[in-house]
């Protein structure tokens, strides 16, 4: 029986899925100092896909919110060297 990191290991398409979410989690760290504490729980890091990173916010309120601060959360992650050109905010309603 095959332990699951060595699935993903075996399999190439399994292993840039987990790449990417490493990737994404990896920016999240990088720019949640600058996301406000109360807006925090709203937000969770998307997909990357090629240079564009998703947030996937709770609200539209939420996605305002943190419109205003895509530059300085763009900037963070340039001079952290993150591989980012752009980020795209998608909001989320949960179903009821």
């Amino acid at each position: 029986m095959l332990s699951l990191e060595q699935a993903v290991g075996a399999a190439p398409s399994l292993a840039a899925l987990q790449e990417r979410i490493r990737a994404s989690r990896q920016c999240m760290e990088q720019v949640q100092h600058l996301i406000p504490t109360n807006l925090r729980r709203h937000i969770k890091a998307g997909p990357i896909q090629d240079t564009e990173w998703c947030l996937l916010v709770g609200s539209a309120a939420a996605s305002t919110k943190l419109r205003q601060l895509l530059p300085s959360l763009q900037q963070a992650l340039t001079q952290n060297g993150a591989q980012v050109n752009s980020i795209r905010i998608k909001v989320q309603i949960p179903e009821q």
